[in-house]
């Protein structure tokens, strides 16, 4: 498989999962787009920098060659679906009541499930 392909498939699932799995749908709120492009800046810093003093180095048949600051542009989809991911379940989480909002006194619902378990 090459890096191009996982890439692809990397972006396909996180989109399913928070579309279809956890139902959080946020690739269908203005809000994650609108605040999308500074994770992506801040993104292409830390690729152009790693890729262009070449501490990582791609194998040029693996990719499609094409670049933006010097990361390649499957680089830039694994970020989208680091990212998407991440926040789908931060999303998924608090809507079960897991540390919504930082509180002091009993603890989310996990904390309460481990002590009365004995964890």
């Amino acid at each position: 498989m090459t890096y191009t392909t996982a890439a692809v498939l990397g972006v396909l699932a996180a989109v399913l999962v928070d579309l279809f799995a956890l139902r959080t749908r946020l690739v269908t709120r203005l809000v994650f787009w609108a605040t999308y492009p500074i994770i992506f800046g801040f993104q292409l810093i830390s690729n152009g920098i790693l890729t262009g003093r070449n501490i990582v180095i791609y194998d040029p048949d693996a990719i499609l060659g094409r670049r933006l600051v010097h990361a390649p542009v499957e680089d830039l989809l694994f970020g989208f679906a680091l990212v998407l991911s991440t926040l789908s379940v931060w999303v998924a989480l608090g809507r079960h009541g897991i540390q919504r909002t930082p509180a002091a006194g009993d603890g989310s619902r996990l904390l309460r499930w481990l002590r009365r378990n004995g964890e």
